[in-house]
């Protein structure tokens, strides 16, 4: 049958409607589609139904006036979205003869994005489609109630209907290997939950929400659904048919598909109450449907070889069913009961109450222990006892802390561990790719017991020996036995971990046991991964088929479904082991009101949903929950969060001696002789501060001593700190929100920006420049003199700026021609972060009077630095002595002093520069892909890019965009810059390539969303 061309769909419209519209041709899988766009930006949809020789005419009429009536049916409903209206021909008729066996229908258009073309599909775009979908279902309820069952069109047999995809079974011979293995077992589940699946409730659905059926609002910020398309397959059937249909793709292209169909089920169930058995169906539907796509796509490659429309969802479906296959079906269906407000394990409220009328002491595990009270220890992820990586990773030591906890606690058994998330699981083994970035399981789902090594253990209560398994490859856990046990609905199991290699002999599989018999002994050291002795004691509902080893950990996003699965032990003890605690949320929320009433007003915190940090490590931040954040943002951790040689330093001091500088101590003598060998011979002299702030301060009153006048020449958007003196020359604060006006003393140079400030070009730095000039010149016609000029040498706050070559060395020139004093602030960019020079102020072969030094000093110790030239010193020796009393003390110059060290063993300040080029040059190339990246610049690991539209328009809320996605992603970034479009990059100096590889790539991921596209074209796609 011949296809109908635009030129002839227009006329059809013309002819039909007396509509006079440009037609464009649509994709279409039976219909063929047109939009219809008339002169004054009008559009409908034109859909044109051929009916073949082999199909009945008064068949598709049937299908066709049933689409009509649903439609008709939903005007009258609130939905929250929109579907067509159906718009009648000429005739009166909304189905239009065309002749030649065709059939029009004219419908309103509805604006929106394909579902399939939105990117991302973020949690609460799924939980919003979920609420469209359920919203629908229920409009649908009522639909044609007294006709259903008579109606053709609603009872067909229709291949796409769920309950009719026993289709696929004798094609299963066109799969072979892993593939035919996925489906037939999905084809069986489905033959296996008939009896259930057939008593379902039914009514019509639409039976095919797929992501060219699902429409999305143009907001790109806080997309919404839009609109519903084509009931073409509209079908009375099993109710949760739909979902499982809309599930089958809004999960497609997610690393994590699970957690994606919770986004949806709890949206669609605020809608649609589904029953527990509709649940218990649901993980197969699902499969099911994914099923009848590739074996559909399979039959239409072989009768359409040429056409991709038939096979479009084949790769990313076949995708999907592989990862959906490898999902527990039981931990699916106990995360959709959660999802839908039942508790997660069925049994979980018989178990609790039988374990409450059965409940044990723990002597009856621990027969040979002289238990007089239950201790609690800490090894959450901000715990303090367990110290930096360097200390809980050496057995011995932590074999030792324990010892010293159990000599302060005798008669004492100390536990721990019940969903305490636990940052020593954030390892390579228990990693995975979440939707939103990486993921580490640190959520421990048992009580461990840190009892000593060779401890009998004794079975709670009689059972039958499940497991007993020994990995020789995972040898941090060791051997473990698992004994299953009845109680009056089901059974239980309980999990001993971390045995002695003994205890692999004790007991065979299927052996008998009664209560109090002995089952193993606690291992050594030796025997579980170098970790101190101790019993990892777990109750368990279901082991999800496990038969060799069984989760001790869970990520923290699956935790109220595992501690269903996993009960807490405390529920069969008669001694209280662990107290609960208030939920991660409600701590943080705790959190938040008291700062907010009790702490400065001024005082912000990052990110449109706050991050609860707890630890450092690295070049990574660590939450209460032990996420792993790569952090690009905090340079005053220059060497590393909680670098081990500098956390010792501290402490080996501070256990020592800290007091001030009035009594001789060599730390201060050792680091000062450490710190001039890295500065300029003619910076000879070294004062001690604890900040940068307090750093400047002193340079500005050195300033004014030595010349005797007030008047102090600043960069614009430059910062300096805040205290009173550098708040004065700090641009970026008193003409920023809440500013002051500029004081009198305080003469503003431009910001020397060579993208997009007021000069470019080849001697732009000389016009920058110039302005020193003018301004000395006109204070000397008020006759006054200036005291000096204060600049960081690469501007931060300014937006990460790198002056042009030639600018300081003419600052500097009007300064000193002036009698002021120079000053090069260093706080942001000194310490070998610029790579190619220890400083940033050599990169310009400048000789500043004064270096100020802060943050990196002391890797986020308090310490700052002051360095100046000998006749500076001399001039500021006014009599007047200069004292701080926690300045150079002992343990800041001990710190700082480790710093130095690491930099130089460590070989930091060349990493940044191999890193640092690298990165940039990485920047580079995502500017060249996405041109909304207006510049790149920096030096070494102090680098910035800019976000401009094609005018180079700051683009400030795409930036905040970026920042708050790549936060969701675990990577921590930050906005700076006039316009606040500049996002910074200056992480702490070990960030190595595979850090910045992996930057890059999120970076790519969020560049390639439709917000950052909309940012730089200024309109959707």
């Amino acid at each position: 049958m011949s296809k109908t061309t635009p030129q002839e769909a227009s006329q059809l419209a013309k002819n039909n409607y007396n509509l006079t519209a440009k037609a464009t041709k649509l994709e279409g899988y039976e219909d063929e589609n047109f939009l219809l766009k008339t002169d004054d930006a009008k559009k409908f949809l034109l859909k044109i139904t051929s009916i073949s020789a082999t199909k009945s005419t008064s068949d598709y009429k049937e299908q066709l006036d049933f689409q009509v009536k649903i439609l008709e049916h939903l005007s009258h409903k609130k939905l929250g979205f929109q579907t067509s209206a159906v718009i009648a021909g000429n005739s009166g008729n909304s189905l239009v003869e065309l002749g030649d066996n065709k059939w029009a229908r004219l419908l309103t258009w509805i604006p929106g994005r394909l579902w399939a073309s939105v990117n991302p599909k973020t949690e609460s775009l799924r939980n919003n489609l979920g609420k469209a979908a359920g919203s629908l279902t229920m409009a649908l309820q009522d639909f044609m109630p007294q006709q259903i069952k008579n109606h053709p069109a609603a009872t067909r047999d229709l291949e796409w209907d769920l309950a009719n995809s026993s289709w696929t079974e004798p094609h299963l011979n066109r799969f072979s290997g892993k593939q035919k293995e996925i489906i037939q077992h999905f084809q069986k589940r489905f033959s296996e939950i008939q009896p259930i699946y057939k008593n379902l409730p039914r009514s019509i659905v639409h039976n095919d929400l797929n992501d060219y059926n699902i429409l999305v609002s143009e907001d790109l910020k806080s997309p919404r659904i839009s609109g519903i398309l084509d009931f073409g397959d509209t079908v009375f059937t099993q109710t949760v048919n739909d979902l499982a249909i809309v599930l089958a793709y809004a999960t497609m292209h997610l690393p994590d598909p699970l957690t994606a169909a919770l986004d949806v089920i709890s949206g669609y169930n605020k809608q649609y109450r589904f029953s527990e058995a509709e649940l218990q169906c649901l993980y197969t539907l699902v499969g099911m449907r994914l099923v009848v796509t590739v074996t559909s796509a399979s039959i239409k490659k072989a009768e359409f070889p040429n056409d991709k429309y038939f096979i479009i969802s084949e790769k990313p479906a076949w995708d999907l069913l592989e990862k959906w296959f490898a999902i527990d079906e039981n931990f699916a269906h106990y995360s959709f009961r959660n999802a839908c407000g039942y508790t997660p394990h069925p049994l979980e409220e018989d178990f609790s109450k039988w374990s409450k009328n059965n409940q044990i002491h723990l002597k009856t595990i621990f027969p040979t222990i002289s238990c007089e009270t239950i201790v609690n220890i800490d090894m959450s992820v901000g715990s303090t006892l367990l110290g930096n990586a360097s200390e809980y990773s050496n057995p011995e030591l932590a074999e030792f802390k324990l010892k010293q906890f159990r000599k302060q606690h005798p008669k004492s058994i100390v536990l721990n561990g019940y969903l305490e998330p636990r940052h020593f699981y954030a390892t390579e083994a228990f990693k995975n790719e979440g939707n939103n970035g990486t993921q580490y399981r640190t959520i421990h789902l048992g009580t461990d017991f840190w009892v000593p090594a060779q401890t009998p253990i004794h079975a709670p209560f009689g059972g039958t020996v499940k497991i007993i398994h020994h990995n020789n490859n995972d040898k941090d856990y060791g051997p473990m036995l698992i004994l299953e046990h009845d109680f009056e609905t089901g059974k239980f199991y309980s999990l001993y971990g971390h045995l002695n290699l003994e205890s692999l002999d004790i007991l065979a599989v299927g052996q008998k046991i009664k209560q109090g018999d002995l089952i193993a002994y606690v291992g050594t050291s030796n025997e579980n991964g170098n970790w101190a002795p101790h019993l990892h004691f777990q109750l368990v509902l279901d082991l999800l088929g496990n038969n060799e080893n069984f989760n001790g950990v869970a990520l923290p996003s699956e935790v109220d479904v595992w501690k269903s699965i996993c009960p807490n032990p405390n529920f069969i003890f008669k001694e209280e082991l662990e107290a609960s605690s208030s939920s991660h949320n409600e701590e943080e929320q705790n959190m938040i009101r008291f700062r907010k009433d009790h702490l400065g007003k001024g005082l912000s915190l990052s990110y449109d949903e706050p991050l609860h940090i707890v630890r450092g490590e690295g070049v990574f931040l660590i939450d209460n929950k032990g996420r792993k954040y790569l952090d690009t943002v905090n340079n005053v951790n220059h060497v590393g969060h909680q670098h081990p040689k500098v956390v010792a330093a501290g402490q080996k001091q501070m256990a020592v001696l800290n007091t001030n500088t009035r009594y001789l101590h060599q730390e201060i003598i050792t680091y000062a002789e450490a710190l001039l060998k890295k500065l300029p011979s003619h910076l000879s002299v070294i004062h001690f501060v604890n900040s940068g702030s307090e750093a400047n301060e002193l340079a500005l009153r050195m300033a004014k001593t030595v010349t005797g006048n007030k008047d102090m020449l600043a960069i614009e958007v430059g910062y300096h700190g805040n205290t009173n003196a550098v708040t004065d020359v700090s641009s970026y604060k008193f003409e920023g929100e809440g500013g002051f006006p500029k004081p009198e003393t305080t003469h503003i140079l431009p910001l020397p920006d060579p993208y997009r400030g007021k000069y470019s070009g080849e001697n732009c730095g000389l016009r920058y420049a110039n302005h020193a000039k003018e301004i000395i010149d006109s204070l000397k016609a008020e006759n006054k003199e200036i005291a000096g000029f204060i600049g960081e040498t690469l501007i931060s706050c300014g937006g990460q700026i790198v002056p042009p070559k030639n600018y300081f060395n003419e600052v500097y020139k009007h300064v000193r021609e002036a009698g002021g004093i120079c000053i090069a602030d260093e706080v942001q960019t000194g310490f070998g972060r610029m790579g190619k020079s220890f400083w940033a102020f050599e990169l310009y072969d400048i000789q500043p009077d004064i270096v100020t030094m802060g943050k990196p000093a002391g890797n986020g110790h308090p310490l700052a630095i002051v360095a100046c030239t000998k006749e500076v010193a001399e001039k500021f020796n006014t009599g007047m002595e200069y004292f701080n009393t926690f300045g150079g003390n002992p343990v800041s110059c001990a710190i700082g002093r480790a710093v130095l060290e690491v930099i130089e063993t460590e070989n930091l300040q060349q990493n940044a520069l191999e890193v640092g080029g690298f990165l940039k040059s990485e920047l580079q190339n995502l500017k060249k892909e996405f041109p909304i990246i207006g510049d790149v610049r920096g030096e070494g690991l102090f680098l910035g890019f800019e976000l401009n539209d094609s005018n180079k328009n700051p683009l400030p809320e795409q930036a905040s965009y970026l920042t708050n996605r790549m936060k969701q992603l675990g990577i921590l970034m930050s906005i700076d810059g006039p316009d606040h479009n500049v996002l910074k990059i200056k992480p702490a100096m070990v960030f190595n390539k595979a850090n910045a590889e992996a930057l890059i790539s999120r970076l790519k991921t969020v560049f390639g969303e439709d917000f950052m596209a909309f940012g730089f074209n200024q309109e959707p796609k």
